[in-house]
Parts: C-alpha cells; sequence; structure tokens
C-alpha cells in the first residue's frame, strides 16, 4: 500500500529535517526541493524559473488574469507544474512531500498523513542561527518574514488556514526534540496504515 506523508512546517521549526529523518526511517521516499526537479522536468519550464517562484504568492492582479482568459502569470504556471508533480509522485511511491500545499493537493487521497510542525521562537531562533547561518539580532525578524510568506501563499492557493490545526491530522511541538516528533509522526503512520 501506497502512503504520503506531507509536512507543513513553520521557518526553523526542523520540519524539513524531521521529514527526512522519517523518510529515512520508513525507507520510503523524500520530496522537498527535489520536487523543483520533477515539476521543472515534468512542465517543461526551467528549475530556476520553478525556484524563483518557489511557495510565493504573485499579485492578485497577476492572478485575476490567469482566471480571465488571458495568460496565465507564472506564478499559476509555476504552482501547477508542481500541483501536478506532487500528484505524480504520490501515485508513483510511497513519500514523504514537504511544504508547497501538499495536504491541499493531496485533499481527496485517503492515504495522506498532514502534518504541522511548529516551535516556540527561541527554538526556531536557535535552530535558525546553528543551522541557517543568520544573525543573532536578525534571526527572529527573518523567521516571522518567512512564515508570514508561507502563510501567505498557503492562504491563497487553498481554502485552508495555514497551520490551523483542523487543517491537519497532527500538529506537532519540536520543542520537545526532533527525534520525539520524529517517533510520533512514524508511530501514527504505521498503526495507521497497518505497517507494524
Amino acid at each position: 500500500m501506497k502512503y504520503i506523508i506531507t509536512i507543513s512546517r513553520e521557518y526553523g521549526s526542523g520540519g524539513r529535517f524531521i521529514g527526512k529523518l522519517i523518510a529515512e526511517k520508513l525507507n520510503i521516499g523524500f520530496y522537498d526541493e527535489e520536487l523543483l526537479t520533477k515539476a521543472a522536468t515534468m512542465s517543461g519550464l526551467s528549475e530556476d524559473c520553478i525556484k524563483n517562484y518557489d511557495e510565493i504568492k504573485e499579485s492578485a492582479f497577476s492572478y485575476a488574469q490567469g482566471l480571465y482568459g488571458m495568460d496565465m502569470s507564472l506564478g499559476q504556471k509555476v504552482f501547477i507544474a508542481q500541483f501536478d508533480a506532487i500528484k505524480h509522485i504520490a501515485d508513483q511511491e510511497s513519500c514523504v512531500i514537504v511544504g508547497r500545499c501538499a495536504d491541499y493537493v493531496l485533499r481527496d487521497y485517503p492515504n495522506v498523513v498532514k502534518v504541522f510542525i511548529c516551535a516556540p521562537m527561541e527554538d526556531k531562533v536557535q535552530r535558525a542561527i546553528t543551522y541557517y547561518g543568520l544573525k543573532p539580532n536578525k534571526a527572529a525578524s527573518i523567521i516571522n518574514k518567512k512564515n508570514k510568506k508561507r502563510k501567505s501563499y498557503y492562504n491563497f492557493y487553498t481554502d485552508k488556514v495555514w497551520g490551523r490545526p483542523d487543517s491537519y491530522d497532527l500538529c506537532i511541538n519540536s520543542k520537545n526534540g526532533i527525534e520525539t516528533a520524529v517517533e510520533a509522526i512514524t508511530a501514527y503512520t504505521k498503526r495507521r496504515f497497518g505497517l507494524e
């Protein structure tokens, strides 16, 4: 049986790392930036173009142009390319997919575990300084901006609210440790799909 775990995450919460460890533990595929390569290959758009519009909400004007019969905006083309790539991957294999509204894209799939990872600001700041090289005096501001962009992108392209618990199967606070989060999500997935 194929199953997919989607990870939505706050910047600095360790969501990407948690997803990677889950994929390794369950011996399944892992897609984060790898999804961009797949989307580029399938759509014919360049990988640079996909990266430039990755998880970025476009202007309402550009979006409206596409809705009213004008040429689709580049942002819409990138979203659709990622949408198609996510569905293609989900139809082919069990995997973990990080970000890119994957939980929404796969909302009609019965074999999806939708997870949201959060963390207290002090933990996100420490992680961003340690792993992403952010300067201590700017880390909180950058984290807030990145999370605002993620929320804006998600809320724009879906009919859900980013980070709201009723949009997910599991909401995990990584303050108790990355390994604890990995164990909780893995245990839930195994039990739900009878993998034990």
